[in-house]
């Protein structure tokens, strides 16, 4: 592709008792006659740390070395003040996080890049599976990905596919096992990795997915080397205990529409899966709190029809009462387990699923968190289901970890309702609640979690250790929990020369694997608890995790890989980070020097990393594209939306900025600033021309109503082409675009200049600037209508959302690729933004913020499709039900 070519790509997985050791080799060749930049991009499981990194150019080695993060920051600041920097990163997507290197090579030369990252396999729905992303975005001579796998307790079943195997590819997958050795390997050749015969695209772009199971004889294995244990538990065929489930569903206004039809979906196919012994109930919160029933019911055919008819008459509606939810929810357990409602052996869990923050009743999160821990009191299990991008993650995850359950982000997409009903299958099926494994106390230490509230069918627990004595060779361990009819009660035991007997006839372990996995799974655990924890204990935990981080060279949210590749007279350097959830990673723009014909690409490297999908990006240097520019000095613009709708989203630390229409019908109200913190909500609802216009391809339109809310003022202001109305708690002031008007009330002030624009500005300093577009009143198609533009959007907070809200925080982006487009004076390009490679052209939308008449042209990259993959989620996530 434009002169490069991946002449070798090479994925390598050795999997030992579960513990995955990956590396991606990719070799490539500059065939051009000029310098060009090639980037090596890989996604890897969230679950997965990066331990090493290199590049090797022209037969020299450039290893990456893992640093503690602030010392990495140093050294990678030190470089950029040196103007010796530039580079990359790109964010997380479900499973996935990219990480993406760059580096410039010479005509003819050669680069290798190899990545090794490890992980733990989880099993769920009884087998384990490691997925490997692939995408070399070109034909490549030599591919191949092999997996070994050795597992101790024997191999029971062994699978591979991928999603994009076609009938010809389904023979290249070789799959063989045999006792504990199992392998696959994949290998197309080139014609097989056409798209058709004689085509230049290649078909390999998707998941190859690698899934399989142990022999299980007895509920444990226990493996001992070199002075570390780890525990590997999943009984099987037993009975199930019965679930007593609570439903906590948020049915406040941003609920509406597709969120809630998706909810209502799942929730309908979930009330198909629950067996008859459980209990179940639903409370709703919006501004109110309602329920289902008064208690917890038991899952009766009949009661199940009713269940469904209620989820079916399901409305969205008001505000957000998320404590009083959840307490609901809560006491109705509490009083089922004191009244005997439901079986003394039995699983209680609580599903809360939230798309938005908690605005009515107690709000502040801090509290509830006390408040729910405190009235849960280590009893039932919480899980946390976080609904879209306006939810607080940190908060839930906080939440349901102090309750000994888990957070989860659900995705606003087409398949919603799929991944609700799939971690409801996770949770479904409880066989044991309060498992402990016991070991001898002065024989084991640095010990990871060994109690566990529940133990689910298809899973596996596993607990891992390190002994006192370096040379024991043996263990014996206390097994207790309560099943569906009894307690568990056991005493299970393994020696040294067992699992060294097992290990004889393998070739696959790595290093001391044992030792590596029982260091992964501590430092996950002790991030985990780093989330809830605070003060002292947060720092102890923060020390241990980044020690263990740095002495297993595992990348972590507390290290970073530094990268280096010395020049002719000083050395060029970058730093790879692996981010939290809540971290926003984006792409640094590469920064290149005009006038020198070859420029080394430098790094910024933030991510948390993780499945495979190597690809390419090429960019030759040399000469300033032509095809577009930005201002030295630009002219002031906000972010703001107008006309048809078109949103336009400065970028100013690039001079530059970024534009998108929405396409909607009219009527619709769609949310563009929404400020949990500030209490500022502004949407807007869309009209359309007076009658449909035949000759145009889609039919126009318009904000004709815009809503201004400040909650903590109890101030709303309704601005339409005909009037403005300011309500403050019951009273309410009406003007129309013929007066000029002055005013200060209630914390803000209101500035109409007659029939052209007003500004509103409120006491926390929030600016907005509303422009009236008037038309000729006998104009066969249009009719009047309104646009917004932000003034001071730093006045807002951090968590501030909506289409306009979301970009009022910095956003980066990347260009490459400029050529002609359709139109001679609008090039297209690709955008690399928020961890999305977008096709956008170059062109212009209007400012009327001064001009309300002619307006100013803005040049902007034009993002297309209602700015998908550049908003969160997709437009239709921003639809509400009411204009506050």
């Amino acid at each position: 592709v434009n002169g490069m070519e991946i002449y070798s790509m090479k994925i390598d997985s050795k999997v030992t008792s579960r513990f995955a050791h990956n590396v991606i080799t990719s070799q490539v060749v500059n065939c051009g006659n000029v310098s060009k930049e090639v980037f090596f991009d890989v996604e890897l499981p969230k679950t997965a740390f990066i331990t090493n990194f290199s590049m090797t150019i022209d037969g020299v080695t450039y290893p990456g070395t893992i640093k503690e993060k602030e010392a990495a920051k140093k050294q990678y600041e030190k470089a950029v003040s040196r103007g010796q920097t530039a580079g990359l990163v790109k964010a997380s997507g479900r499973k996935t996080e990219k990480f993406t290197v760059s580096v410039n090579i010479k005509a003819a030369s050669k680069v290798t890049f190899e990545l090794t990252y490890e992980e733990l396999l989880k099993r769920q729905f009884g087998k384990y599976e490691m997925f490997i992303k692939v995408k070399p975005k070109q034909l490549v001579k030599d591919f191949e990905i092999e997996v070994n796998i050795f597992e101790p307790q024997g191999i029971a079943e062994l699978e591979a596919e991928g999603t994009f195997i076609t009938n010809e590819l389904q023979n290249t997958i070789k799959k063989t096992f045999s006792g504990k050795k199992g392998h696959i390997s994949f290998k197309p050749t080139l014609d097989q990795q056409r798209t058709c015969v004689n085509c230049s695209q290649t078909v390999l772009d998707g998941d190859f997915t690698v899934r399989y199971d142990v022999k299980r004889t007895t509920p444990d294995n226990l493996q001992i080397v070199n002075g570390y244990f780890v525990h590997f538990f999943a009984p099987t065929n037993l009975p199930k205990l019965s679930k007593n489930i609570i439903f906590v569903l948020d049915t406040s206004g941003s609920m509406y529409g597709r969120e809630m039809e998706q909810t209502k979906e799942a929730m309908l196919k979930i009330l198909d899966d629950i067996k008859e012994d459980d209990f179940f109930n639903f409370i709703l919160f919006d501004s109110e709190i309602s329920t289902w029933k008064e208690t917890l019911i038991k899952a009766t055919p009949e009661n199940l029809d009713e269940a469904r008819k209620f989820v079916r008459h399901i409305s969205a509606q008001g505000m957000t009462n998320l404590h009083g939810g959840l307490m609901r929810g809560i006491d109705i357990l509490n009083a089922a387990h004191e009244e005997n409602l439901v079986p003394k052996r039995s699983a209680s869990i609580i599903i809360m699923l939230t798309d938005g923050q908690p605005n009515v009743g107690i709000s502040n999160t801090q509290e509830i968190e006390k408040a729910v821990k405190k009235a849960i009191d280590g009893k039932y299990t919480l899980y946390n289901l976080g609904f879209g991008s306006g939810v607080d993650y940190g908060f839930l995850e906080r939440m349901a970890l102090d309750n000994k359950g888990l957070a989860r982000r659900i995705y606003p997409d087409s398949d919603t309702a799929l991944q609700l009903q799939g971690f409801y299958d996770e949770v479904s099926n409880p066989m044991l609640i309060d498992v402990e494994l016991n070991y001898p106390e002065n024989e084991i230490s640095d010990l990871t979690t060994n109690s566990f509230k529940h133990f689910y069918d298809g899973s596996e627990i596993v607990v891992a250790g390190r002994f006192v004595d370096s040379n024991q060779n043996h263990l014996s361990v206390d097994v207790r929990g309560e099943g569906a009819n009894e307690a568990l009660s056991y005493t299970t035991q393994q020696g040294a020369e067992q699992t060294a007997q097992a290990f004889q006839e393998q070739q696959y372990i790595f290093g001391e694997y044992i030792e590596r996995l029982w260091a992964y799974l501590t430092i996950e655990q002790l991030l985990e608890k780093r989330i809830t924890a605070t003060g002292e204990e947060k720092e102890n935990l923060t020390a241990q995790a980044l020690a263990l981080s740095l002495m297993y060279k595992f990348v972590t949210p507390l290290t970073s890989m530094v990268v280096t590749k010395p020049e002719e007279n000083d050395n060029e350097e970058g730093i790879a980070d692996k981010p939290t959830e809540v971290l926003n990673m984006y792409l640094k723009n590469l920064l290149s020097n005009p006038g020198i014909c070859v420029v080394y690409a430098k790094l910024l490297l933030i991510v948390k990393l993780i499945s495979i999908k190597p690809s390419f990006i090429t960019k030759s240097y040399g000469q300033t594209s032509p095809l577009y520019h930005t201002y030295a000095s630009p002219p002031t613009w906000y972010t703001s939306v107008d006309g048809d709708p078109h949103f336009i989203i400065a970028v100013p630390q690039k001079k530059d900025a970024i534009c998108f229409n929405i396409n909607e019908s009219p009527g619709m109200i769609l949310n563009l600033i929404n400020d949990p913190v500030t209490g500022i909500t502004v949407n807007g609802e869309l009209i359309g021309d007076k009658r449909a216009n035949s000759d145009a391809k889609i039919q126009n339109s318009y904000f004709g109503k815009l809503g201004i809310a400040n909650k903590h003022l109890d101030v709303k202001l309704t601005v339409t082409p005909e009037t403005i109305t300011i309500q403050n708690g019951d009273e309410k002031t009406g003007f129309t675009w013929l007066d000029s008007v002055s005013l200060q009330q209630a914390g803000l002030t209101l500035i109409i200049n007659r029939k052209k624009n007003l500004m509103l500005s409120m006491d926390s300093g929030a600016s907005f600037v509303v422009v009236l577009h008037q038309v000729w009143k006998k104009h066969p198609f249009h009719q009047d209508f309104l646009g917004l533009y932000t003034l001071k959007s730093d006045k807002l907070s951090e968590q501030t959302h909506g289409l306009l809200g979301q970009f009022f925080q910095p956003i980066d982006f990347t260009i490459l690729e400029i050529h002609p487009g359709s139109d001679p004076k609008k090039p297209d390009a690709t955008m690399i933004v928020k961890n999305n490679e977008l096709t956008v052209t170059r062109g212009w939308q209007k400012d009327y913020r001064r001009d309300p008449k002619h307006g100013v042209d803005i040049p902007c990259w034009f993002v297309h499709d209602n700015g998908a993959g550049l908003i969160d989620g997709v437009h239709t996530d921003y639809i509400v039900s009411s204009l506050f």
